[in-house]
């Protein structure tokens, strides 16, 4: 990922725990407010989503998206862009790291390019509140 966005949240949770929640998309919009619909659409050979559409809707901005997901273990996954209406690049990441005491550091990094031209801060500034919701929803989500 070229110029991304990162921040980081520490859950009470093993990784085990946190990678089970993030990889269960049927689960997205009840912790996610801006998802709408997910449908995946392949799995790989462990099980998890390899591809999924993802219907986004945050007020002035509804988009359609299928993302590709890459998978290590509980440790990290990430996914790329694979087509959407309004975005050029949706990269990013979660990596999961032990704690200590059956907590997980949890590090989201992403990365977003629309196809309509947008000032470098602005797009950070937007990566930033995506980042900060879907990390307090998973801690919620985890640990509620």
């Amino acid at each position: 990922m070229a110029e991304h966005t990162r921040s980081s949240i520490v859950i009470d949770a093993t990784p085990a725990e946190v990678m089970a929640v993030i990889a269960d998309f049927a689960g997205y919009p009840e912790w996610t407010d801006e998802l709408k619909e997910i449908e995946v659409l392949q799995t790989g050979p462990d099980g998890r989503a390899a591809e999924v559409r993802l219907l986004l809707d945050a007020g002035a901005i509804r988009d359609e998206h299928v993302l590709a997901y890459t998978w290590d273990g509980d440790r990290e996954v990430s996914w790329t862009l694979v087509k959407s209406q309004m975005l050029r690049a949706l990269d990013g990441s979660y990596r999961l790291a032990p704690a200590g005491q059956g907590r997980t550091e949890v590090t989201y990094q992403l990365a977003v390019d629309v196809k309509i031209p947008m000032l470098g801060m602005i797009k950070r500034k937007a990566e930033k509140v995506i980042i900060d919701r879907a990390l307090a929803g998973l801690k919620k989500r985890v640990e509620g």
